[in-house]
């Protein structure tokens, strides 16, 4: 069974937080915090990416593109393809 991965900001650190799902679970699992200045453009395509939730429209379909961004930009800092 796959893993979704989940991000989220923490504005008091400046720090994204990164979890995983596993596919059709509602459990979260804590992955790793990464500091702003250790991955400046995953923190700032997380910040779109939280941006894009609270707008009044939300268009999933500009949602699931960022989130697969987000996805590729920490895959890519981890070495992973």
């Amino acid at each position: 069974m796959s893993n979704n991965l989940l991000f989220a900001i923490d504005i008091h650190t400046e720090e994204v937080i990164v979890s995983e799902s596993p596919k059709g679970s509602n459990k979260i699992n804590f992955i790793e915090r990464i500091h702003r200045q250790d991955n400046d453009i995953l923190y700032n395509a997380v910040l779109t990416l939280t941006s894009i939730t609270k707008s009044a429209k939300v268009d999933t379909a500009v949602f699931k593109a960022m989130d697969k961004v987000c996805q590729l930009i920490y895959n890519s800092m981890k070495g992973n393809k």
